[in-house]
């Protein structure tokens, strides 16, 4: 570990010492190289701020899901708020619905495992969409569609896996969060998503600010 946390440490000090890297000439390889140190740096940050059995707790999970979800269309992996699995609306989601498909339930099942395994770590379940209005679904707006799929994940995970609804913060962002452009079809893509995110314990208390966009605070969007 010490060589790796010097390694990425010596990485950010070039970068952030103005050594400029130009991207566009370089290899696909030596962008995913980048890439890669990218998620290690994230990955780094996140667990320096926990306790070593807390630490050791999510990589573990880390690498459950990796191993049972992890996909072109399932992604694992580290940020600022904790160990996030991000999948795209059309693993869970027909267009415009916010009932779970069938096939949606292995995935789902697979996450609650790993969930379970971290018993402690409080979870966060945040729908986001992308730009495109609402026109033909019935939903009030983007923000609506959003807020009813983290509900529906959360609710499957609550009613038929048995994780603790007092773990979950539930969040609608609608379109307020993007990761991608929304001027692309595949940017559009990326942004329509459901994230399950495992917390570090100690964030417990921030999710307060947050209640009045959830379904518990009472702000659940009608259809």
């Amino acid at each position: 570990m010490g060589w790796r946390r010097a390694g990425l440490i010596g990485m950010v000090a070039v970068l952030g010492g103005g050594c400029a890297i130009s991207v566009a000439r370089r290899s696909p390889w030596d962008i995913e190289q980048l890439a890669q140190l990218s998620d290690q740096l994230e990955q780094f940050k996140t667990l320096a701020r926990l306790k070593a059995e807390e630490a050791e707790q999510l990589r573990r999970a880390k690498a459950l899901l990796d191993a049972q979800v992890s996909s072109a269309d399932v992604n694992v992996g580290y940020d600022a708020r904790g160990l996030v699995t991000r999948m795209l609306d059309q693993v869970l989601f027909h267009s415009g619905k916010a009932d779970l498909r069938r096939d949606a339930r292995a995935i789902l099942d697979q996450l609650a495992q790993v969930l379970g395994e971290v018993s402690e770590q409080p979870i966060r379940i945040e729908g986001h969409t992308d730009n495109v209005p609402i026109t033909h679904s019935g939903w009030a707006d983007n923000a609506a569609l959003s807020l009813a799929r983290a509900n529906a994940v959360a609710e499957y995970l609550t009613q038929q896996r048995g994780i603790s609804r007092d773990r979950m913060t539930i969040v609608g962002y609608g379109e307020e969060r993007p990761i991608a452009s929304n001027d692309t079809a595949q940017g559009r893509r990326k942004n329509r998503r459901v994230e399950v995110i495992i917390l570090p314990q100690a964030t417990t208390s921030s999710t307060a600010p947050e209640a009045e966009r959830t379904v518990g605070g009472g702000t659940e969007s009608s259809k």
